[in-house]
């Protein structure tokens, strides 16, 4: 008789399964069958997002280090030598080592880049009045200089001479050196300050005449342009905002190579922002440039080939008071210091000083420098960071700037064997040696930056020129103002005889006939046309949007017992109280208004 064989839980071995199930009644959690393919709830709901989002890429520029040592690592100035008047521009020559400096009474400086120093080399009292725009050759043999003097100025850099001098029927606005290195014949281009176009000129002086005349470029006044080497190519902008591509030979139109459509292109930004290029830079390779513009005061970095933005940042008083109420700001100011500061900005934003304000290039093309309220900024841009700030302790509001970043010891060509020996003089003469050179708001002096972060306080302000009488000096900055008695405006449709009240409206008849003599007035339209009531013009833009007045901002009404009791009277036209520009209305029937 079989009997059935016995088993106790002790003497048998558990299944997987019921270890599985085991081990879910110690976690508290049911056990899942491994044959059981049906779905969990979690796969009813999909994918779902991670709990933390993946942390964004920061962008790196490679040998970044290696780049920022080649720029000055002390920041604070090493030295500042001076001029006898407010230094406007400094110049930097490319592969000749010159540094040429120009002041608004019209000398121009020029200094020879040593080791650690600069030498002076000569001077030259090139214009009687300002010197409104410079520029130098590509290959850093020519200089260019204008003047409201309505000449051209033309300087050999190798031997730093005054070569020729160039007459012109208009006053200067911009210039600008428009030929390739090594080319046989040198070109200059001046642009007009009243008139759209744009004049080639022989830049060895043979002539007065122009080669030729560009008309067709632009609407308004060219207010700057820049040449591109590596392309080519010329950059110019205007007045209106328009920024436009030529060629300087040929045709003078669009190169081949860069964009097919302007529509395709963020070259459009200055117009819709209403603002003017005040200074257009290349970078080494002509890749990209950069642009510094007023009043947005906002600097832009474009892609040269299509013309697209790449980077954008804002200088304006309302974004840096804003960044120093949030502090967030690079640089934290008390508010004593950060209002004197913020003063002087604002009196930046006047036409004569605007034009000094630039931006330019490091050597590799990676970073940018410009001056700001907080001292010279050197942002990388494809980071988009503040590596470095020059001068951020300085009592100067840096304007305009030119970097060397040069070896001024080298001499001819190094050999491998050269090269591979231990010679600490070639090692001295290999070795570079950067500046940063600087003018400020205000000041007579240019500023020096160096690798030299050593040099005391008490030394590093040289007294070059002799101290001038400031009783001379202050009689001869009291020019007086511009005035009149009347007025004749030309029209299309006849002339308008105007009467002026110099007594009753001092500020208003100064503005007008200095507008009306530096041809600020010329080519405008009557914008605003009300039947029985008035014609409004004095817009450059001519959309009613645009005009300054002479001193680059608002100036208050002025009131007098003079009334509008009878038509065709000439009052400001402007915002809101105190706010005249450049626009004015004439009544063409009886109102009652104060005549402004």
């Amino acid at each position: 008789m079989d009997t059935e064989r016995s088993t106790t839980p002790a003497s048998r071995k558990r299944t997987r399964a019921e270890a599985q199930a085991e081990d879910s009644e110690h976690n508290g959690k049911p056990a899942k069958d491994e044959d059981d393919t049906s779905s969990d709830d979690d796969d009813d709901m999909g994918p779902q997002l991670p709990s933390v989002a993946p942390k964004k890429k920061r962008r790196v520029l490679p040998y970044e280090k290696l780049y920022i040592s080649n720029l000055p690592s002390a920041s604070r100035y090493s030295k500042s030598l001076m001029h006898q008047e407010q230094v406007s521009f400094v110049t930097m020559t490319p592969l000749t080592d010159f540094l040429i400096t120009t002041s608004v009474d019209g000398v121009v400086k020029f200094w020879k880049k040593v080791m650690e120093r600069i030498e002076f080399v000569k001077e030259f009292r090139a214009h009687p009045g300002e010197i409104v725009s410079v520029s130098v050759s590509a290959d850093g043999r020519s200089f260019a200089t204008a003047g409201v003097d309505n000449t051209i100025k033309l300087f050999d850099v190798i031997t730093f001479d005054l070569l020729s001098m160039l007459t012109l029927p208009f006053t200067p606005r911009t210039l600008c050196w428009v030929h390739q290195r090594g080319a046989s014949l040198p070109l200059l281009a001046v642009s007009d300050s009243i008139d759209h176009t744009i004049s080639i000129y022989d830049g060895r002086g043979e002539s007065h005449e122009p080669l030729t005349v560009v008309k067709n470029l632009h609407r308004s006044s060219v207010s700057v342009m820049a040449y591109n080497n590596a392309y080519d190519t010329a950059v110019s902008a205007d007045e209106g905002g328009m920024i436009e591509y030529w060629r300087p030979s040929g045709t003078y139109e669009k190169p081949e190579g860069v964009f097919e459509y302007k529509s395709s292109t963020n070259l459009f930004d200055f117009k819709k922002s209403k603002s003017v290029p005040v200074s257009i830079n290349f970078s080494p390779d002509g890749s990209q440039f950069a642009t510094y513009s007023f009043p947005d005061r906002k600097i832009r970095v474009f892609d040269f080939k299509t013309g697209k933005l790449h980077r954008i940042y804002d200088e304006s008083i309302n974004t840096i008071t804003e960044m120093q109420q949030a502090g967030t700001a690079v640089q934290q100011l008390d508010g004593v210091e950060f209002g004197r500061r913020l003063t002087i900005e604002q009196d930046i934003d006047t036409p004569h000083i605007r034009q000094r304000v630039n931006v330019v290039f490091d050597e590799s093309g990676h970073f940018i420098l410009y001056g700001s309220i907080l001292g010279v900024k050197v942002i990388n841009v494809l980071t988009n960071r503040v590596v470095k700030v020059y001068g951020k302790d300085e009592n100067i509001r840096t304007l305009n700037l030119c970097l060397y970043q040069g070896q001024p010891e080298k001499k001819g060509v190094v050999t491998v064997s050269m090269a591979a020996s231990a010679n600490p003089l070639l090692q001295e003469a290999e070795t570079k040696d950067p500046m940063l050179v600087c003018t400020a708001a205000g000041k007579v002096r240019f500023y020096l930056f160096t690798n030299n972060d050593e040099a005391p306080k008490s030394e590093r302000d040289i007294q070059n020129e002799k101290p001038r009488n400031l009783t001379t000096r202050a009689k001869a900055e009291a020019r007086p103002a511009q005035t009149g008695n009347s007025a004749i405006i030309h029209t299309t449709h006849g002339d308008i005889h105007i009467r002026l009240f110099p007594d009753a409206a001092p500020k208003a008849v100064e503005n007008f006939v200095t507008h009306s003599k530096n041809g600020y007035y010329n080519n405008t339209i009557f914008h605003r046309v009300i039947r029985k009531f008035m014609i409004q013009g004095g817009d450059p833009l001519g959309d009613g949007t645009g005009g300054e007045s002479i001193w680059g901002k608002e100036f208050p009404d002025e009131f007098s017992t003079l009334k509008q009791d009878k038509p065709y009277t000439v009052c400001m036209a402007n915002a809101g109280p105190n706010t005249n520009g450049s626009q004015f209305f004439i009544t063409t029937e009886k109102a009652v208004v104060a005549l402004i």
